[in-house]
């Protein structure tokens, strides 16, 4: 799934080009978990020897039963440390006292403490609490009692019929499971919320039952059949009928609202169950691991589009009502399970190994669905040669949904989008918005083999489907339009991000064990999108492109149709590669954070070059020393000057490098392009050799940024002043390349809103004027039909970023062409309008709005309604500003938007207290609108940009008060990045004054 809203439809609110993998998120918004009780505390060997495995093991053996298989790794590893300095303990397991109950799959060895989790599996309907991580971290946020779902029935087939009413909004529907009782019991307990449960009957041989008792947990989301007498191990089939309601909610099966081609206002039927909301439709077993082949009917009338996950069978008309009846699915997870009712047109094609893929776009569009159709034909044949397995699936539907709260989700055979995310009108999609699109394509199908064909046995391990797709959506776009230059992109977009989030106390690893519903939503962000897929590239850099393959071949092959726990991977690209995958990657997924490797260097005469010193420790967000040590295994490049590299891995604290052939004036770049999940820290003198190679761009662009934004890091993290950021900025006034500018951007952003708490704005904004003078007189406002594909980004990041500084030239310009836009006079591109429509809109005030409201009630096509309701939280005026505030809630806002022009809003200085007090004083309305991704994103940019102690307290006390399930973390996050902000005015305000008034 795509978690983020529709990237934006250009630059960002502040004039930045996102387009990622929510996580991706657009505009300035970067992109669900559940509780698992650990069984036992482990004590592990040193590193150095040791890497444990799972070995499977049969369901019928002994719950008491554990095995190990055990591979030894002489000389690959350093000893490591465990937690409060204990010796391991030769013994593996140690299990808890009363006698354990639970069949555990395997021992995760990790590096940062001697017990993360092992893994549980589904059986005995135990109560699960998370395991305390370290006493190094941080506190998790405190989870909800939850069980998972016994283990003494297993579904094996459902035939699932449903009968959507598009005009009262509910739905009926009847489901025959055919299951398997594994051990005898008197109780079958399934998921099931929203819904209400008839006529319910137990078949199998000499049994016709139904049962004594039904009861309902909406806490734990689950129904409890209980019978009069016990149940026999085998076969059965538990039929039953149900109602429910077609939802606004964007979960379930919910209603979509839309204005056909009369512009009469229409309903559509849809389906969105990841995580957890399959149960909201029908009763059913609603783990990932629980996998079933389904039988699904659609009622529907004559006149209206039905889809499902596989090609209709046959259809039949019955009372006014035409049935679909689709041909059985393969064995999947119930949150993949799709269906959509509506009013569609669509375009199709053939791919070159023969998958029929449509595009479905609303009536009277189907033109708008051509690129995603171009894409997705090309994707589905060149993830066949990659994966070296086909398609699975006789077909592939890609649909546009009017409200849909994520980005895209990749349903087998049916996948669903926003409009914005699938549709390119060729007059009014920007460029930007066009390879988001084609990322997005990209994502979901990559998912068709990882996360459906082979499938994360819990919610744990989600970063296996979300990490892996949003690293090889990029694979697969590079591929399809090298102009793109998009793995460039990848550092701005998924890898800074990632780390930006990962150096909070409040983050998490990438494996965090969860447990109830409203964890698992929270942690679908930049920790299981964006560092799970910086990671993946690190690791394919590692082992090299032919391993990756080879080991993902051998993955999916061995593993096709069932489920896995990431240590599974690691076996496969371990076995394809011959390096130790295993032992390097669990210090990566198993840890939370990520180290700061320090560079110093010394002459070594004898190879006429340098000996580097690298050392490595946990990099923290305020600059503190962990209170125990964490421990990398590292993948190290350098390279220097002269094109000469080194390779190696830092297994150690801290290790000894020769470089040879190092002239007293040539540069050595550690992790030259920006591959490995790590920040440098640079000595002076080292990092004074590279201001010449900024200057004139004999540097890497790639090399450019990473050098800036590790710098910027120190200063965030208060290891060196501000002032030196705002030194080397001065570096890049000749800078041309897009990507570099849009790490410059976010220096710029991160800086101007600080300083909006100081006296020094009209400073910052003169400093800012003048680091984007060059850059903006070349591009200019007027594109050159000839320029690369990169520049036309750079242009719109460029003035959308002097759209905030009210910049008089830029005024002009943009009030000139919003007017003969305005007129039909001239057509502005649309890689212009955003910057356009906020510069315009600073600049006049409520004539502007006006005419800006006036335009969006104009226009049918999402990305450019979107692009106009995230403008005008430029505003600078308050009255406005409110009246933008009130818009948002407005029935004239789609409620999966109305997020983010509330976020538009608390972008600058004066909009984020209004945005702030209207949350407050709505937290009612959005608590009961919002779950999962939505609601996370509005707490965390509401909240997050404040800079006092008083703000701190003030955001904490707020949610103390207030029900805040499923953003726990997320305020946790907020609240620490507020004092964070605090503490950085306090130490640098004076020094960046002084130095802003001299220059």
């Amino acid at each position: 799934m795509h978690c983020t809203d529709d990237n934006a439809s250009g630059p960002d609110l502040n004039g930045n080009h996102q387009y990622t993998t929510l996580p991706c998120d657009c505009d300035p918004f970067p992109y669900f978990r559940r509780r698992t009780k650990t069984v036992g505390a482990c004590h592990f060997l040193p590193m150095s020897f040791l890497s444990v495995t799972r070995h499977f093991l049969p369901r019928a053996r002994a719950a008491s039963t554990l095995a190990f298989q055990i591979r030894i790794f002489l000389n690959e590893l350093p000893e490591v440390p465990l937690a409060l300095g204990r010796r391991p303990s030769p013994r593996l397991w140690r299990a808890p006292q009363p006698q354990r109950t639970r069949l555990v799959h395997s021992v995760a060895v990790s590096v940062e403490q001697p017990l993360l989790g092992a893994r549980s599996e589904r059986g005995t309907g135990r109560k699960c609490q998370c395991s305390s991580l370290a006493s190094k971290q941080k506190e998790m946020p405190t989870g909800k009692p939850f069980e998972r779902l016994p283990g003494t029935v297993r579904p094996k087939h459902y035939v699932l019929s449903l009968l959507p009413d598009l005009k009262a909004l509910v739905f009926d529907g009847d489901v025959a499971v055919q299951i398997e009782v594994v051990k005898q019991t008197s109780e079958i307990v399934l998921n099931a919320i929203d819904l209400e449960i008839q006529n319910v009957t137990l078949k199998g041989n000499n049994v016709l039952e139904s049962p004594k008792t039904t009861s309902f947990s909406v806490d734990d989301e689950t129904v409890t059949f209980t019978f009069a007498k016990p149940i026999a191990p085998g076969p059965y089939s538990l039929s039953m009928t149900f109602k429910g309601e077609l939802n606004d909610k964007m979960k379930g099966l919910y209603r979509s609202k839309y204005q056909n081609q009369q512009g009469e206002e229409r309903y559509a039927a849809v389906t969105q169950f990841e995580a957890t909301d399959a149960r909201r439709c029908f009763p059913c077993w609603d783990e990932p691991s629980l996998k079933a082949t389904f039988d699904i009917s659609l009622s529907v009338p004559r006149d209206l589009v039905a889809l499902s996950n596989m090609p209709v069978k046959h259809s039949k008309e019955t009372s006014g009502l035409i049935r679909y009846d689709f041909e059985t699915t393969p064995i999947m997870s119930t949150y993949l399970v799709a269906c959509v009712v509506g009013e569609y047109d669509y375009v199709e094609d053939k791919s070159a190994d023969g998958v029929q893929v449509r595009v479905y776009t609303p009536r009277g569009k189907k033109e708008q669905g051509l690129f995603a159709l171009e894409v997705a034909t090309k994707v589905l044949p060149y993830y066949k040669d990659y994966f070296d397995i086909a398609y699975p699936l006789p077909k592939i539907d890609l649909i546009a949904i009017a409200d849909f709260s994520a980005g895209a989700m990749e349903n087998w055979g049916l996948v669903t989008y926003r409009e914005t995310c699938l549709l390119v009108d060729t007059q009014n999609t920007s460029a930007v918005q066009k390879q988001w699109i084609a990322l997005v394509v990209g994502h979901e199908l990559a998912h068709q083999w990882f996360g459906n064909l082979v499938t994360m046995e819990w919610w744990t391990h989600l970063w296996l489907n979300e990490g892996y797709a949003s690293f090889v959506e990029y694979l697969c776009v590079d591929h399809l339009f090298p102009e793109y230059d998009i793995w460039t992109q990848f550092v701005n977009d998924t890898y800074i991000r990632a780390l930006e989030l990962d150096c909070l106390k409040n983050s998490h690893p990438i494996e965090v064990p969860v447990g109830h519903p409203s964890e698992i939503d929270e942690i679908f962000d930049d920790i299981s999108y964006n560092k799970g897929a910086s990671v993946i590239r690190m690791l394919h850099n590692y082992i090299g492109d032919e391993d990756f393959r080879k080991g993902m071949n051998l993955y999916l092959t061995r593993h096709q149709y069932k489920n896995t726990f990431t240590e599974d991977l690691w076996a496969a690209l371990e076995e394809a590669s011959k390096k130790p995958v295993g032992a390097v990657m669990s210090t990566w997924t198993k840890q939370m954070g990520f180290p700061v490797i320090k560079v110093t260097s010394r002459p070594d005469p004898d190879n006429k070059g340098v000996v580097l010193t690298l050392s490595q420790s946990k990099y923290t967000a305020d600059g503190s020393k962990p209170p125990e040590d964490f421990l990398w295994m590292i993948p190290v490049s350098i390279t220097t000057s002269k094109r000469k590299t080194v390779s190696t891995v830092l297994k150690t604290k801290e290790a000894e490098v020769v470089i040879p052939d190092v002239g007293p004036g040539d540069w050595v770049k550690v992790n030259p392009g920006t591959v490995g999940f790590y920040r440098t820290q640079y000595e002076p003198k080292l990092l004074e050799r590279f201001i010449p190679a900024i200057k004139d761009r004999s540097l890497p662009p790639l090399d450019r940024l990473g050098l800036l934004d590790d710098l910027f890091a120190m200063v965030q993290a208060g290891h060196t002043n501000t002032v030196e950021v705002l030194k080397l900025l001065e570096a890049y006034e000749d800078e041309a390349d897009y990507t570099v500018w849009s790490s410059i951007n976010n220096v710029l952003v991160k800086l101007n809103m600080l300083l909006s708490y100081t006296d020094c704005v009209d400073e910052f904004r003169t400093y800012q004027k003048r680091i984007l003078s060059k850059v903006s007189k070349r591009l200019g406002w007027n594109p050159d039909p000839t320029e690369r594909h990169l520049d036309t980004l750079l242009r719109g990041l460029v003035l959308g970023r002097l759209s905030w500084l009210d910049d008089d030239d830029t005024i002009g310009e943009a009030q000139k062409r919003f007017d003969a836009h305005v007129n039909s006079s001239q057509t502005l591109p649309a890689d212009l309008r955003s910057a356009c429509y906020k510069t315009v809109l600073r600049a006049g005030g409520e004539d502007v709005y006006n005419t800006l409201l006036k335009l969006y009630r104009s226009v049918d096509l999402h990305e450019e309604k979107d692009r106009i309701s995230r403008a005008l939280g430029a505003a600078k005026d308050s009255e406005i500003l409110s009246k933008v505030l009130k818009f948002a809630i407005s029935d004239e806002v789609r409620a999966q938007d109305t997020v983010f022009v509330i976020i538009s809003v608390a972008m600058s200085r004066v909009g984020r207290d209004l945005a702030w007090r209207f949350f407050v004083d709505n937290w009612a309305l959005f608590n009961d609108r919002y779950k999962g991704y939505l609601l996370t994103r509005l707490v965390k940019f509401v909240a997050e940009n404040f800079a006092s102690e008083e703000s701190a307290k003030e955001v904490e006390q707020f949610f103390k008060a207030h029900d805040i399930s499923g953003t726990e973390r997320t305020v946790q996050q907020a609240v620490e990045t507020i004092r964070l902000n605090a503490a950085w005015l306090q130490r640098d305000t004076d020094a960046i004054r002084n130095y802003l008034s001299s220059n």
